[in-house]
């Protein structure tokens, strides 16, 4: 009787709180572990910066101390993403680098399956498991996408809500919940339920919310502009203060109901000409669609070394200047400092503020 193949410990790097639906898809639809390792802390930074190229974007370092963690934690096997930027050719450089550090493990590199064909990400399915079950694993995959587009969607209403909890923590509270019963889920029933209580949990909370409150409209790089970690809560500082916040930039937006970078571009024509990278259209079609709604401020968020994002600055002041919007830009990478962060919103909170009271 040949003996069962032990099961993969699968790993993917700690991004914002998307962990819950790669666990669920590694689990339930390629029938290995998951190792989750711990949440990002500034430990994970250290070891990460210590041993990256000194001028590599931040989150590469921030990506590499978490995959650190994650073999320390148990994984043997590693999945990397692929990008349109740099991040296409991260996934080389890291598994070079941890293989000098003398780990032991298989890597798959998304990279190396982004051919635009479905049998190409079938290969890199059965480097996780050869056995794979096709049925479960789509069914299985059809439900990961819903999970996401409803962790995006209670995000989303957190934010734009919590700043205005009458209650003093429910909402927080609340949220959290949320995000606890996602890491646990085994079924699409338990991943609907999640999102259900969710909101029914948010609409029994009293808010006391002004009828036209500050708004703020975040846009950045793609993964420090949403991992919390990463941009050192911004979102939740801002909800603190008694602001609404609004971040399009998130998975479901990017990637499941994504409109494309042509009809995007169409309508930014008039300020930019050329494809400028990953999210740059994405994030110069939402500035401008935050300022023509009348929101009070933009905050941009992008990591140090972050050329596409480099490349924007320009376009997001230019916006800023024909809306009358301010316009404030944030640089993250790991010697940003919490005072000095807090500095510079409660000045733009001011500031904004300010605005709003001689408007009205």
């Amino acid at each position: 009787m040949q003996a069962m193949q032990p099961k993969k410990k699968v790993a993917f790097p700690r991004y914002a709180e998307y962990n819950c639906a790669v666990r669920y898809l590694v689990e339930q639809g390629l029938e290995a572990t998951c190792v989750l390792q711990p949440a990002l802390t500034r430990h994970t930074e250290e070891i990460g910066a210590k041993y990256s190229p000194d001028f590599v974007c931040t989150p590469f370092k921030t990506v590499l101390g978490s995959l650190i963690e994650a073999l320390e934690a148990g994984a043997d096997t590693l999945v990397m993403t692929h990008g349109l930027c740099r991040l296409g050719y991260y996934g080389e450089l890291l598994e070079q680098i941890l293989r000098d550090l003398g780990y032991s493990f298989e890597m798959v590199n998304l990279s190396q399956y982004s051919t635009g064909r479905k049998k190409d990400w079938l290969k890199a399915a059965q480097r996780i498991n050869p056995k794979i079950k096709l049925p479960r694993a789509a069914a299985a995959l059809l439900e990961t996408f819903k999970m996401v587009d409803y962790l995006d969607e209670i995000t989303a209403r957190y934010y734009q809500n919590c700043g205005f909890d009458a209650t003093g923590g429910e909402y927080a509270r609340a949220y959290r919940q949320f995000l606890t019963a996602l890491y646990r889920v085994r079924s699409r029933a338990e991943i609907e339920n999640a999102y259900h209580e969710a909101r029914q949990a948010f609409q029994r909370i009293p808010l006391d919310k002004p009828a036209h409150p500050l708004r703020v409209g975040i846009v950045g790089e793609f993964y420090t502009a949403m991992d919390a970690f990463s941009n050192l809560g911004t979102e939740q500082k801002l909800a603190d203060m008694g602001v609404e916040v609004h971040r399009w930039m998130n998975v479901s937006h990017r990637f499941l109901h994504y409109s494309g970078e042509k009809n995007l571009n169409v309508r930014i024509k008039d300020l930019c000409t050329y494809e400028m990278g990953p999210t740059s259209t994405a994030n110069i079609w939402c500035a401008r669609d935050y300022a023509a709604r009348g929101f009070d401020g933009l905050i941009h968020i992008k990591s140090a070394n972050c050329t596409p994002e480099i490349d924007i600055m320009p376009v997001l002041q230019r916006i800023g200047s024909e809306y009358k919007v301010p316009t404030l830009c944030l640089t993250f990478d790991s010697q940003t400092s919490d005072v000095g962060l807090m500095t510079r919103l409660e000045a733009f909170y001011d500031m904004i503020s300010q605005r709003r009271r001689k408007t009205f």
